[in-house]
Parts: C-alpha cells; sequence; structure tokens
C-alpha cells in the first residue's frame, strides 16, 4: 500500500478533562521522535476550551511540529441512535470519525491515547506494513470474557486494545468503514462494554494485524508472564515469547491501562515517574492529583504483587469483580 511518506500524522482525540495527560503523551512522543523530518499532530476535539488548544499548538511549536485541533462537537449528533458508552469518556469514540475529518491526503495515522506515554522512535511502527488490512493493533488477552462474548468471539479469538491504532485511513475511506463501524455498533444498540474498543474489534475482524506489545504495553503487564496470557487465548501464540520479553524490557509506548493510573493520589504505578516528569514539562505542572482513591490504589498495588506470585488469584478476581467495576463507571 502506498501512503505519503513525507510526513508522519499523529492523531489524539480529547476534551478538557483529558488534555493535560494529552500534553504529557504529546512531549514524550515529541522530545523521542526529533529524528523524524516531518511530523504533524491533529487532536480530535470534543468541546475542548480554546486555551487548552493554544497551550498544545505551543507544545508542539516548540519541536518545530504543527497542531491542528479538529473540532467534532457533540459526538452523540453524529450518531442516529442513543448511544451508551458504560461511563468510558465519549471522546474516546472520536477516533473512529478520523478517516472522515480529517484531510483526505492524510492517508495513514498513527492514533495514540492521551494516557500513554511514547519512550522511543515511533518511526518502525508508523512503517509497519498492514498488508490487506485496514488497522494494526497490540491483543489484550487478558479481557473480560464476557466482552469478548457479547461481541460472538470465543475465547482464544484475538482481541485487541484501541490505544495504539496504525490506521490505513485511504482503506478507511474507499471501504467506508466509519458506515460499518456505526453499523455494528448500532446492531449492538448502541451499547457495549468498551464502546469504541468493542466496535473496531467486533467489525474489523479479519482486518485488523497484530502489532508488537512494545508499541503498546499495557503498564499492569510487567505483573504477568508470557505463560499465562497465551493460557488466556491461544491467538497470543502469534505474538510470541520473545516478543513480549522484548516489550517488557524496552516497551516504546507505554499505556496506563486499568485503574492504576499514575494522576490518582497513592497510585504506586512502577511507571508513574516518567509520567510526571514529561507532564512537568507542560503547562499542566502542578496539577494536584485526583483523591480519594487511595486505599483503592492500595489494594490495586498488591494485587500487582500478588499476580507475580500467584497469577490465578488476579484472574479470579478479574472474573468475579472485573464487569463490575466497568459497570459502576456508568455515569448517573
Amino acid at each position: 500500500m502506498k501512503w505519503n511518506k513525507e510526513t508522519v500524522n499523529i492523531i489524539y482525540a480529547s476534551n478538557d478533562g483529558y488534555a493535560g495527560h494529552l500534553a504529557a503523551s504529546l512531549v514524550s512522543l515529541l522530545e523521542n521522535n526529533r529524528q523524524i523530518p516531518h511530523m504533524h499532530i491533529y487532536v480530535l476535539s470534543v468541546n475542548m476550551c480554546g486555551l487548552y488548544k493554544e497551550r498544545l499548538r505551543r507544545i508542539a511549536e516548540g519541536y518545530g511540529r504543527g497542531v491542528t485541533a479538529v473540532e467534532l462537537g457533540d459526538l452523540k449528533q453524529r450518531f442516529t441512535y442513543d448511544i451508551d458508552t458504560r461511563g468510558f469518556d465519549i471522546s474516546a469514540m472520536g477516533r473512529l470519525f478520523a478517516a472522515e475529518v480529517l484531510p483526505e491526503t492524510v492517508e495513514r495515522a498513527l492514533y495514540l491515547d492521551c494516557d500513554t506515554i511514547v519512550c522511543g522512535s515511533i518511526l518502525p511502527l508508523y512503517e509497519w506494513d498492514l498488508g490487506d488490512c485496514l488497522v494494526g493493533m497490540v491483543m489484550e488477552p487478558t479481557v473480560y470474557g464476557e466482552m469478548k462474548e457479547a461481541l460472538g468471539m470465543g475465547r482464544d479469538d484475538a482481541y485487541y486494545n484501541s490505544g495504539v491504532l496504525l490506521m490505513a485511513l485511504g482503506r478507511w475511506r474507499r471501504e467506508r468503514v466509519l458506515t460499518r463501524l456505526l453499523d455494528f455498533y448500532g446492531a449492538h444498540a448502541g451499547r457495549l462494554f468498551a464502546c469504541d474498543q468493542d466496535t473496531i474489534n467486533g467489525a474489523l475482524r479479519g482486518q485488523i494485524r497484530t502489532l508488537p506489545p512494545k508499541y503498546n504495553f499495557f503498564t499492569n503487564y510487567r505483573y504477568f508472564r508470557y505463560d499465562t496470557l497465551y493460557g488466556l487465548c491461544r491467538a497470543y501464540e502469534e505474538v510470541g515469547r520473545e516478543a513480549f520479553a522484548e516489550a517488557k524490557r524496552y516497551p516504546v509506548v507505554l499505556h496506563y491501562l486499568g485503574d492504576e493510573r499514575p494522576w490518582i493520589a497513592g497510585n504506586r504505578n512502577h511507571y508513574r515517574k516518567l509520567y510526571e516528569t514529561y507532564l512537568d514539562r507542560t503547562p499542566w505542572k502542578g496539577t494536584p492529583k485526583q483523591t480519594g482513591k487511595e486505599l483503592y490504589m492500595f489494594l490495586w498495588w498488591g494485587l500487582n504483587k500478588a499476580t507475580l506470585l500467584c497469577p490465578g488469584l488476579r484472574l479470579w478476581i478479574s472474573r468475579r469483580f472485573g464487569m463490575k467495576v466497568i459497570d459502576a463507571r456508568k455515569k448517573s
């Protein structure tokens, strides 16, 4: 597949609440990818204020890069049916509309979640051969079984995380992928467990290229063994023991997946200092951490430690309480 190799296109999606996290991720991306001659960042804004957009522009300008804010407005208006994101922020759905709202000259783009930190060059990832696939993603074998069942997937079918997406946007337009995504979500009453992620996995099944885990390394996977992940989903054999070990040693993109977020007071995330270091280089430096979950963070830390000694215990707890935690996120 051909695309414009002159410019590396990066996509984020955010509202005001995640703008500071986006800024930390952006600084990490720019700082560790100075060697890329041409890069442009697109921010899919869900009613982000002008001040925050300007802050992001200034960060990028400091590295000689450009930022274009694309306003999506009220995302619910882009659906012809009612949607329920199950407590996840609706800005997560913004990535589904990338092919529609970005210039048609953008044939390929790398989408990054706001809760990621880039630790190295993303150029090898950006140039990854997608073949006939529409998107490249990293597997998430620890996803709850109920989520896969809702999509008609079996235990050993590959399920992917949407926090990092290598998107063949030219093909998305030609093959009317947005329509497929919206139709799939609508067929599930606009109410899937992981809204955008489930929609991509279900609608694009069979057209997703598996990426190495180092390009979307979930921070809690530091405590997992390869054999545990393979036991959860046999499709993880495609990833391989060596690639998983490499991701643990040298992650290129860290993803603060799960509840142990580095901006929550009391968290003991092994990688929290990286987030704090890059946040301190943004206008959001000094933002107070969210309070009220200190005990929960302590218990989460204990769960991570238990995973090293007894993976089965964590899996039992996840099966017993995982979906309840997801449902508890739902806003009243």
